[in-house]
């Protein structure tokens, strides 16, 4: 397994559509901070984030449904988006990259209102009372997020997790965030958007499981 890792970390340094960064405390601002549109993608088209994408299924499926937007999965494991990024670089996708570093080094790659959109897709709920800074949904994160956004972006939400999603409301709520949908199983729910049913592989994992999934959109 070390050698198979190893061979995809060879690889995916060789990818045009992957930055990585892993370890970027205190070096400041990244080169491509501000430029994405015009260096990565070649347009200025509305970016979208997936955080903690893995393997990349959610934003591969993304850049497929909406080719008229750019897409950038950002996750730490070299290994999950080595996939993602292997399968978009080997079809010709133009519209979708990836980006290894840790999110809370987010600040330093995108710009004041460069980002448009952001999915958190099944991301380590983080319980225990000491860990809230580290979720993703927490107003440490969402400050981050404000300020790559602006006012104008909005943010999605899936979850197995009943905490995470009752917490993410609650910080909704207590920040005065709008809510702009809340659904407690997607999955039955007649009304759910084509784009809510792109399954990625720990969604298909809870699912037979028999959990809910749960979903909210909100904005600043």
């Amino acid at each position: 397994m070390a050698k198979k890792k190893l061979e995809r970390f060879a690889e995916i340094a060789t990818f045009p559509n992957v930055i990585q960064a892993p370890v970027y405390i205190g070096l400041g601002d990244h080169p491509i901070r501000g430029k994405w549109g015009a260096e990565m993608f070649g347009n200025e088209k509305a970016i979208i984030l997936e955080l903690g994408c893995g393997r990349g299924e959610y934003t591969l499926s993304l850049g497929t449904k909406y080719p008229d937007k750019n897409f950038i999965g950002i996750d730490i494991k070299g290994n999950r988006l080595w996939r993602g990024s292997k399968t978009a670089f080997e079809t010709g996708m133009k519209n979708v990259a990836f980006l290894r570093i840790q999110i809370e080094q987010i600040e330093h790659f995108f710009s004041e209102g460069e980002i448009d959109e952001i999915w958190i897709t099944f991301p380590d709920p983080q319980l225990k009372d000491r860990n809230e800074p580290k979720r993703l949904t927490s107003p440490q994160f969402l400050a981050r997020y404000r300020k790559i956004m602006g006012e104008k972006g909005s943010l999605h939400l899936k979850t197995d997790n009943h905490q995470l999603f009752e917490y993410t409301l609650g910080t909704i709520g207590s920040l005065g965030l709008r809510l702009l949908k809340k659904i407690e199983d997607i999955h039955q729910n007649i009304e759910t958007e084509e784009v809510l049913k792109v399954l990625t592989t720990y969604e298909k994992i809870f699912m037979r499981q028999g959990l809910p999934i749960y979903y909210l959109h909100f904005a600043f």
